[in-house]
């Protein structure tokens, strides 16, 4: 089993659409903080760190697909349940449990890169460093 970590957020007034719902490209907003969030509360340092030491910028979103059940709005308390499932080469597989209580909110898979500068512009994947799956699984 793969381990999992809780991002908590409240979502205030202007996160929402007229109609008080929250507006869809908040959630990828916040599942994007609550990646990180994984990577920190596991003790991966901060990006420009890993830049330094291991040559990693981050890891940029290859692919996602999400499924949306209910609508949330402001004033609601959401938890983003995070985890890894499954660890590739230079890839990995994340999942995103949104809920409010009890009440599933969404759920979405991503695949994300380990980043690195490419010589003379861009960005590459490369093999996840062990240091960074050892505190991660």
């Amino acid at each position: 089993m793969s381990i999992q970590v809780t991002y908590t957020l409240r979502v205030e007034f202007g996160d929402c659409d007229p109609a008080g719902i929250v507006w869809f490209p908040n959630f990828f907003r916040w599942i994007d903080a609550a990646s990180r969030h994984f990577f920190a509360e596991r003790g991966v340092p901060r990006w420009e760190e890993t830049a330094a030491t291991l040559g990693v910028i981050g890891t940029p979103l290859v692919d996602t697909h999400t499924r949306f059940v209910k609508s949330a709005s402001y004033g609601d308390t959401l938890q983003i349940a995070v985890a890894i499932p499954e660890w590739r080469e230079k890839s990995f597989v994340q999942t995103y449990r949104v809920t409010r209580g009890e009440d599933l909110i969404l759920e979405c898979e991503e695949v994300r890169i380990f980043a690195a500068k490419r010589e003379g512009g861009g960005i590459r994947a490369v093999p996840i460093p062990p240091e960074i799956r050892r505190l991660c699984e």
